[in-house]
């Protein structure tokens, strides 16, 4: 089995794979002062819930856009799982032709999201990771990276309303039943959720300006699924999509 791990800003997403099937998978909030003991234990403990024998684990890949955890998640998969991790950076194979005017600046889960995006939907494609940041993604009809777009995700950019307004408090992230909010709750509700909907929707619009009317729209991230609900410019909702793409790079290099 291969152990995929995914080291994101806002989680570590961890899954196990048994050739192409995903057999489980788990998120977490990511943590550089913990020991590699304690993720080598927490992660053997995830297993073992599952069912898995650790021992079933003979390699891993890592992604990662957190400096510090990633030297920390290897030395776990050394010291627990008895594994040198294919680590995804500069010089491992993608398959993804990036035009990007500096390749090494998109990062390793964009460049993973795409892979994964255009082996099980074809191109040309829009990726919306719905995480930290909300980034699009754009992949042409040849299948290559020709760039995209990063904004503030709901999440942050909720919270520096609730920092910067002091009459302004925290409210569930989930949709008002109407536009037009009509108390302090609703308002916030409206404008923090259905506006990055409305944000999707114009930016998803305006790249296939550029890209295509047919590109095909992937939705991914810790958000993804909240507002995919609330929007019809989505066509696809794949919350592993990270991992099958390092899955992929990983096939690439030591498969």
């Amino acid at each position: 089995m291969l152990l995929v791990i995914d080291i994101g800003n806002t989680s570590v997403t961890i899954g196990v794979f048994e050739n192409e099937h995903l057999r489980s998978s788990w998120r977490f909030s990511p943590d550089v002062n913990r020991s590699a003991d304690e993720y080598g234990i927490l992660v053997m403990t995830l297993l073992e819930h599952e069912g898995i024998a650790p021992a079933a684990v003979k390699d891993a890949v890592i992604g990662s856009v957190v400096h510090g955890l990633e030297a920390i998640l290897e030395e776990a998969c050394r010291r627990y799982f008895g594994t040198r991790p294919l680590v995804v950076g500069i010089g491992v194979k993608t398959g993804l032709q990036i035009l990007y005017d500096s390749p090494r600046e998109v990062g390793v889960d964009r460049v993973a999201d795409a892979v994964a995006a255009i082996h099980l939907y074809g191109a040309p494609l829009i990726v919306v990771d719905l995480g930290t940041a909300t980034v699009f993604d754009a992949i042409s009809r040849e299948g290559a990276y020709i760039g995209g777009s990063i904004a503030p995700g709901l999440g942050i950019g909720a919270e520096a309303l609730f920092q910067r307004a002091s009459k302004l408090y925290r409210v569930e992230l989930e949709p008002p039943r109407s536009v037009v909010g009509r108390n302090t709750v609703a308002a916030m509700q409206s404008g923090i959720v259905l506006g990055h909907v409305f944000l999707i929707e114009g930016m998803v619009a305006r790249f296939k300006e550029e890209i295509g009317a047919d590109a095909q729209v992937v939705a991914t991230g810790g958000y993804g699924e909240l507002i995919s609900r609330l929007t019809r410019s989505v066509d696809h909702l794949n919350l592993d999509l990270t991992l099958v793409g390092l899955r992929l790079i990983y096939g690439l290099n030591r498969g």
